[in-house]
């Protein structure tokens, strides 16, 4: 995993700074979006993967299945990444393409994950707090799940806080195991 998104990174930083150049960071973004979910497919993978067919073919055929939704300059980047035997990277070449779109638009992706829904009011308090504490463009997600039992737990970006019951009876039990 970690040799395939070090392979990766190259790739993205050269999408990541054509996309910059033409100012069309949403249409690479869609793009290699769509190229991984096409990629993703249990088919196309061992297309791609199969030494049987041409790094020509294998272009042309990842190229034909999105024509429409890709650009000259993203039809020469699925070439490049054909001729260079990387288009089973293109979903690590996503990831890091939006986390360098993320860090180049000054957002942040926070997920919180409740035992109840919360309120229009609890909602704008957490975006205002994690803005204040990231000092970024928080992109906010909220998921429901009563297992928690209650508070609420946080992820953003690398980090997590771990504010919930569950995770404080899950603490508290690993501590009494040790007695």
């Amino acid at each position: 995993m970690a040799e395939a998104v070090t392979l990766a990174r190259p790739y993205a930083l050269a999408a990541f700074d054509i996309a910059r150049e033409s100012n069309r960071f949403d249409q690479w973004s869609r793009a290699l979006e769509q190229l991984s979910h096409v990629t993703g497919t249990s088919e196309i993978s061992e297309y791609i993967s199969s030494p049987v067919h041409s790094t020509a073919a294998k272009a042309t055929t990842v190229i034909d299945l999105l024509e429409d939704d890709l650009t000259e300059s993203t039809r020469r980047f699925v070439r490049l990444l054909a001729e260079n035997q990387r288009l089973d990277l293109i979903p690590e070449i996503r990831t890091t393409f939006e986390e360098l779109l993320a860090e180049e638009r000054k957002t942040l992706a926070v997920e919180i994950t409740t035992a109840v829904e919360l309120t229009a009011e609890e909602v704008k308090a957490f975006d205002d707090a994690l803005t204040r504490k990231y000092q970024r463009e928080i992109d906010l997600t909220i998921k429901v799940d009563p297992e928690i039992i209650g508070g609420a737990l946080i992820r953003a970006g690398d980090t997590v806080l771990d504010g919930t019951v569950r995770g404080k009876l899950d603490k508290l039990q690993t501590t009494l195991m040790r007695i």
